[in-house]
């Protein structure tokens, strides 16, 4: 079976998901003011050729976001994330086999791009900023990637422990509204509240959160904690820091990769992932 086909057929949006290989979500910005990529796809025309390049590079799910969740950004009216997103996300799932995903946080925004075609919500404030979002995503059977996240970062907070109270709380949202849990996969959220500091730490104990028994999403792409580590300023310039911080989540059992530079990440994770099968096969072996 194609890697499109074994996407199409799994239940909630989700592609066959395993820890022991990594896939890549792409990242595929519609929005003016994106920090790496803004106003790139600001088109419909650019941004469903976009799509199409990242299915062909070897993504298993196109993520489609139409507001900037960067600190600095000015917030988007859930009318104006609509006008961005929804004309190039109809056109885009009837060209590409993959799954799409929409990036909101808004449960009107979500209830018109699964309308429109999409399968899963990648909600980066993991159900907990608008009321209805668990409700339209059990009403339609979505898929649902839930992220942690803080209004500011604290350099006094156990992050690890903040990060378990806050997916408890919107794992009880969840069952509450109905939705399934095998639809669910959840995302520590790296540069999202965190100081310098905590990113590391999430990204250091990532295994910890096994104990959910939920697979893992971590998107590290072109992120600012990427350049505090390398000096690299330009988030455009920060491909190798990515691919190491998504390598090293792999290793610790990341399920999906959340990239802007698709083809390197799946080479990338390619080799990783033989890795880990193959330390799984000597241990079988040896057993």
């Amino acid at each position: 079976m194609t890697q499109a086909a074994a996407s199409s057929a799994a239940p909630f949006g989700w592609p066959a998901l395993s820890r022991h290989r990594a896939v890549v979500m792409g990242v595929l910005n519609l929005t003016p003011n994106s920090f790496s990529d803004g106003g790139a796809y600001g088109d419909v025309a650019a941004g469903v050729a976009r799509a199409g390049e990242i299915e062909a590079e070897g993504a298993a799910i196109v993520d489609i976001g139409g507001e900037s969740t960067h600190p600095s950004a000015p917030p988007t009216s859930g009318e104006e994330e609509r006008a961005r997103v929804l004309p190039a996300l109809a056109e885009i799932v009837r060209r590409i086999a993959i799954p799409v995903s929409i990036d909101t946080y808004k449960a009107a925004t979500a209830e018109a791009a699964l309308k429109a075609g999409a399968r899963i919500v990648n909600d980066v404030w993991g159900l907990q900023r608008d009321p209805d979002m668990a409700h339209v995503i059990a009403a339609h059977g979505a898929g649902v990637c839930i992220m942690h996240n803080r209004v500011g970062a604290d350099a006094a907070i156990d992050i690890l422990a903040d990060m378990r109270a806050f997916f408890a709380r919107s794992l009880e949202i969840a069952q509450q509204a109905g939705i399934d849990r095998r639809a669910i996969v959840l995302d520590p959220g790296i540069g999202f509240g965190k100081t310098f500091e905590q990113n590391l730490i999430c990204l250091h104990h990532l295994e910890t959160l096994h104990d959910f028994g939920l697979p893992l999403l971590v998107g590290c792409s072109r992120k600012g904690f990427i350049g505090a580590a390398t000096g690299v300023k330009d988030p455009a310039r920060r491909l190798t820091g990515s691919v190491a911080a998504h390598v090293a989540a792999a290793l610790k059992g990341a399920a999906i990769i959340r990239a802007h530079d698709v083809a390197p990440h799946c080479e990338a994770l390619a080799v990783a992932g033989a890795i880990v099968l193959q330390s799984f096969s000597r241990q079988g072996e040896a057993a």
